[in-house]
């Protein structure tokens, strides 16, 4: 290991159970479960309830959900995204392009279905067990961690330079009188617990076809929504085929599109087929993966979109032809993919293993930080703005249609090798950074040999428009220098939101040991016993 990828976070190792998130509260509501008797499964279920409360600033009842689950020896996948309202076509934009905020993004929200099925078919313990520890916080409140606190003292302060009317529930959702978000200060929201009660009680029905879906119809129908209760009514989530793509004898399984996984994928067969210098930080190498993730946007953004609404070339797009054809276009200059520069988003990722080797990998979102910033009054909902991710051509596989899913962002992984054993759930959230992390924290694995810590710590890059990349300050600075000598015009951001945040869990093939990390540029822990 080099000693730029050593760290004073040591990886955590356990044979038990383990959950790995960004917020300490939500993975010890998972390990909880798991000493309940619940399995890895419930465990995801339990931290995913959890993050809704006590990192709202990411993700929250009103979003999507996507999982892979590794269990009795296969990977199943689970894409628990919603489409867009009925009554969503581009004559409800009134030829203006589609805003981050307000009812016009909001999507039917999937995460509830997922968590409900989820449990249905994997669950162990009676589903009311599992959602107790996010009942719990939502009633009795939580004291802030100082990331989660800054991420929300930041969204209070962009909220109120904009003064939206529909902000209104928002602001007395989550900044209530004599609440200030800081590191400490303590929140509850009893209209959080009451909602995620209902949704125990029922295995998540009450929030599309109950009193629950009832209150979001209200206040669209009352505020100038989109979304109607039919909607709720017709959702539901499907069961997918994980797709792959193989480098130095393992595979990193993704989502099918409508995510966005299959960038990730694309860059990583491009890869394959190249040496990479030995050195994590060699210029040459950064500079060939760059290329290659920028080669992978350019796929993705051309062709993913709802399966069921367009045509996606998944099979083209990851056979060992197309990768080729692109490796050939690699050269030593940076390129210009041409491609629409990525935008930011909010998300949260975990990952939990259990005793029996089920393994999980999760990610949930509201998108953009709190969403749409429409919050559905004394429920806790806060909707999301998934539809802001629709194509502006209609005509494009992506455009916008009634009950299409838009290409989304957030991407589960899960390293397998190449005999078919597993590996683990791997993931780092954040927009369009995701399928860029997931390059590589794989890279750093598995060609570096990095233990999942120092993978996740390393000092990540981010290409972001043209030939804009950003890079972290821990970059050492004659690097950077070398990639700016190939054409890249190299920034340093210093903020570390914007490299992401993941978790990662491996399993030893031989004892079952499992070994994790957790994201040093959140608040993350993995929990364990």
């Amino acid at each position: 290991m080099h000693p730029e990828t050593l760290t004073l976070r040591q990886p955590v190792y356990a044979q038990r159970g383990m959950v790995a998130t960004s917020q300490p509260l939500a993975a010890q509501a998972g390990l909880a479960v798991l000493r309940d008797g619940g399995n890895a499964v419930d465990a995801a279920i339990a931290t995913a309830a959890a993050l809704t409360v006590v990192e709202p600033t990411s993700n929250g009842i009103g979003g999507d959900l996507f999982a892979l689950i590794w269990k009795n020896g296969e990977l199943h996948g689970l894409n628990a995204s919603g489409a867009a309202p009925a009554a969503l076509t581009h004559d409800a934009l009134g030829g203006q392009p589609m805003p981050a905020q307000g009812w016009l993004p909001v999507t039917v929200p999937g995460a509830v279905r997922g968590w409900a099925d989820l449990h249905a078919r994997f669950g162990q313990l009676d589903f009311p067990r599992v959602l107790q520890g996010a009942i719990t916080y939502a009633r009795e409140g939580y004291p802030l961690s100082p990331v989660l606190a800054h991420n929300w003292a930041r969204a209070a302060r962009i909220y109120a330079a904009r003064n939206h009317d529909f902000l209104q529930h928002w602001f007395e959702t989550f900044l209530p009188d004599h609440f200030t978000p800081a590191a400490g200060a303590v929140w509850a929201s009893e209209g959080h617990a009451r909602t995620l009660e209902r949704i125990a009680a029922t295995n998540g029905a009450a929030f599309y076809t109950g009193d629950l879906a009832d209150a979001i119809h209200a206040h669209a129908q009352s505020s100038g929504g989109l979304l109607h209760g039919t909607d709720l009514a017709a959702h539901q989530s499907e069961w997918v085929t994980p797709i792959h793509a193989r480098y130095g004898g393992h595979d990193l399984w993704e989502i099918p599109p409508n995510g966005q996984g299959i960038a990730a994928l694309i860059a990583l067969g491009i890869l394959d087929g190249l040496d990479l210098p030995d050195d994590p930080h060699d210029p040459a190498g950064l500079h060939t993966q760059i290329e290659a993730m920028k080669l992978g946007f350019a796929d993705a953004h051309a062709h993913v979109a709802d399966p069921r609404h367009a045509d996606v070339p998944v099979e083209r797009l990851l056979s060992r032809e197309h990768h080729a054809h692109h490796r050939a276009r690699l050269t030593e200059r940076a390129l210009d993919p041409n491609t629409p520069p990525p935008s930011t988003g909010g998300t949260v990722y975990l990952a939990t293993a259990d005793a029996d080797g089920t393994m999980v990998s999760l990610i949930q979102s509201n998108y953009m930080g709190f969403g749409s910033g429409i919050v559905v009054p004394s429920t806790g909902i806060a909707l999301h703005n998934r539809g802001h991710n629709f194509h502006a051509d209609p005509a494009h596989p992506n455009g916008l249609r009634p009950g299409k899913r838009p290409y989304h962002t957030i991407i589960p992984g899960f390293l397998t090798r190449a005999d078919g054993t597993p590996v683990g759930p791997l993931g780092v959230m954040g927009g369009f950074m995701q399928p860029q992390g997931h390059l590589q924290v794989t890279l750093n694995m598995l060609r570096y040999g990095m233990n999942p810590q120092a993978a996740l710590d390393a000092p990540r890059w981010q290409w972001t428009n043209g030939f804009a990349v950003e890079v972290e300050h821990a970059l050492p600075a004659p690097v950077a220098r070398a990639l700016a000598a190939r054409g890249h015009d190299v920034r340093v951001n210093l903020d570390p939101n914007a490299f992401g945040r993941g978790q990662i869990i491996t399993r030893d093939a031989g004892t079952g040991v499992y070994c994790g990390g957790s994201e040093p540029r959140a608040d993350g822990l993995v929990a364990a016993y």
